[in-house]
């Protein structure tokens, strides 16, 4: 319980306080109604500003846990022979500045993101600020067939990202939104930019591994197959068994493995070129 309350990083009332009347100094509101939200990740305090601004408080705790679970899925990557491809982040402030900047890169091309605030810092705490989706639902509340429809979408997003060179980095169904009937990607975190073609590969296998359940193996090939190549496919398959050890992703990895492996065995070409 102690551990579990540690990796939370709770914040105490007065220092949340402190930071929502700086809020409604920035914003010049004179009132605020302030949800707290319940965070699942413990990467943050959550919370809706008067049903307009998402605004994530970041601690100090938060930060370590952000380096804790780098550390291992970076030690993940090396167990399965690749280059770490995680990137730290040294304050609570940086990992802020760190999601604006990859939220606001993902706006400016035009993958549909919520629209990029600030990020500040107040009484040592990072404060993330982004518009606020009003009525949304993940990905994993949506009825099976839903999610069909939507995976052919959540490709093309994902390929537009990485054709500029990026990549998401936790990519889950949780981070994935539907709202007024169109696909939102939230939470991009950080990666080293002398890995972006691994990361972009784990990227295509964590999306492959948030469908799965939903689609079936070979629904979610297919979908993927329409912005990615054999190649791309190969490269996510080496990947799967390491998504399958995080415990946000509860899939089929042999089943996908198997798809993967007859689409490149019709293609005559295992070693297909990647994009």
């Amino acid at each position: 319980m102690v551990f579990r309350r540690l990796i939370k990083g709770n914040i105490e009332w007065d220092r949340l306080e402190s930071v929502m009347r700086e809020f409604a100094r920035r914003y010049g509101e004179d009132e605020l109604r302030v949800e707290f939200l319940e965070a699942n990740n413990w990467l943050s305090t959550p919370c809706v500003v008067n049903d307009r601004w998402f605004v994530k408080v970041i601690s100090d705790q938060h930060t370590l846990v952000h380096t804790l679970i780098t550390t291992g899925r970076n030690l993940g990557a090396l167990s399965s022979g690749r280059m770490r491809f995680f990137e730290h982040v040294g304050t609570p402030f940086e990992m802020a500045e760190q999601e604006l900047h990859a939220t606001q890169t993902m706006h400016e091309i035009g993958a549909n993101v919520p629209e990029p605030i600030e990020a500040f810092e107040h009484d040592g705490l990072g404060v993330l600020v982004v518009e606020y989706l009003l009525d949304f639902s993940t990905l994993s509340e949506l009825q099976d067939e839903s999610v069909e429809r939507f995976a052919p979408e959540l490709f093309a997003s994902l390929a537009r990202i990485h054709d500029i060179g990026l990549s998401h980095g936790d990519l889950r169904a949780e981070n994935v939104l539907i709202a007024d009937d169109e696909l939102y990607l939230i939470d991009a975190t950080n990666v080293r930019e002398d890995s972006i073609e691994e990361a972009r590969a784990y990227d295509l296998a964590c999306a492959l591994a948030a469908l799965e359940p939903h689609t079936g193996a070979r629904v979610a090939i297919d979908a993927a197959a329409k912005s990615y190549t054999v190649g791309d496919l190969l490269a996510a398959r080496e990947f799967l068994d390491f998504v399958n050890m995080r415990p946000d992703h509860d899939f089929d990895a042999a089943g996908l493995k198997g798809e993967i492996e007859k689409d490149a065995d019709e293609a005559g070409s295992p070693a297909s070129t990647a994009r």
